[in-house]
């Protein structure tokens, strides 16, 4: 499944840039609704190009019919990533801890002035391969990072104007 997703920010590209890849910033994003943790496993700068493995774990209610094929306890993945400061763009790889033969994602993100503030356009590609409910978890699953999305932006636009 091909999805796309849009992030509007009130800070500049490079502010935004600077947030989503701060580790204070990663840790905050723990408290967001259907995430149980955000735990940094990686953070590697090398000039522009910060290289993240960020660890997440789903916390959220999902239906009977995917928790018939699937344990809740056991969704969690790394957000495998490189950020191009330079550039605003970043690329993304999902990396199941369980499940892995069942879930392949990546997606890229590209941030650009828009105004006053920014845009972050995400675009990627979802797939997962349970018989009969995959394309209903892909669904859900884009559902929950479009969810995700939306507050995720109030949160770096908060987070900019605390740090001043």
């Amino acid at each position: 499944m091909r999805f796309g997703l849009e992030q509007r920010f009130a800070a500049p590209p490079a502010a935004v840039d600077e947030t989503l890849t701060d580790p204070g910033f990663l840790a905050r994003l723990a408290s967001l609704p259907n995430l149980g943790g955000a735990e940094l496993l990686r953070r590697e700068v090398d000039g522009d190009l910060v290289h993240l493995d960020v660890r997440y774990a789903f916390a959220g209610t999902l239906s009977s019919a995917v928790t018939a094929v699937v344990d809740p306890d056991k969704l969690t993945w790394v957000d495998a990533a490189i950020f191009d400061r330079a550039t605003h763009r970043s690329e993304h790889r999902i990396v199941p801890d369980h499940y892995g033969g069942r879930l392949t994602c990546s997606y890229t993100g590209s941030i650009a002035a828009a105004g006053d503030g920014a845009v972050r356009v995400v675009e990627g590609d979802l797939k997962v391969h349970f018989p009969l409910v995959g394309g209903r978890v892909e669904r859900a699953i884009v559902s929950g990072m479009e969810e995700h999305a939306r507050l995720e932006a109030t949160a770096v636009d908060d987070w900019i104007v605390e740090q001043g």
